[in-house]
């Protein structure tokens, strides 16, 4: 049966949302394209028709990741718009977000994955973090605007590699003591 265009755009932003919450969870190499597609309620053939390889759908689900990423930080400022900083700390450095391994941070989730993969995957990642170091850069009250991109560059390592920390580590309180000292430094860097 033949998909209409309509059908098709469709079901190729489908396998991207999914890949982009199944390579969090599961790495770029921890799930085939038969599992993935099968997730996505498509058939392995349907893949082909979309993307012309797995390298191109993990930079696309990459570039997905980023983006909604990008939302949820949006979204924390926009329910805290008195204290931005303040509200993209409170949820990225949160014992939840410790848990969300398909939802949660993809340079969290594919940072070390993302280092081995081609150009295209690396430029999505890129692209998403210079848009975090905006963001981050925006927040910080500083007159020179060189100074605010180097504390938006240490906020930014701090909250992901405490991050990454505590969901490196079994023992509950030390992934949390992890997250409260990263969140009293990110404070103290940033001036608040």
């Amino acid at each position: 049966m033949r998909v209409s265009r309509i059908q098709a755009a469709e079901n190729r932003e489908t396998v991207i949302n999914v890949a982009s919450r199944l390579f969090r969870e599961r790495g770029f190499d921890g799930i085939g394209l038969k599992d993935l597609m099968e997730a996505a309620g498509l058939t392995q053939g349907a893949f082909y028709k979309q993307f012309a390889s797995k390298d191109d759908l993990a930079a696309q689900a990459s570039r997905r990741a980023m983006e909604s990423a990008t939302l949820r930080w949006s979204a924390a400022t926009a329910a805290k718009s008195e204290d931005p900083l303040g509200a993209v700390i409170a949820f990225y450095l949160s014992m939840d977000h410790r848990g969300e391994k398909m939802d949660g941070c993809p340079i969290v989730a594919l940072g070390s994955d993302a280092a081995r993969q081609g150009s295209d995957v690396k430029a999505s990642f890129e692209a998403g973090i210079k848009e975090h170091l905006e963001t981050l850069g925006g927040f910080i009250d500083e007159a020179n605007g060189e100074e605010s991109g180097k504390k938006a560059m240490a906020i930014l390592s701090t909250m992901v590699g405490a991050l990454t920390l505590s969901r490196v580590v079994n023992d509950p309180d030390l992934a949390e003591a992890f997250l409260d000292a990263a969140t009293e430094q990110v404070r103290e860097a940033a001036g608040a």
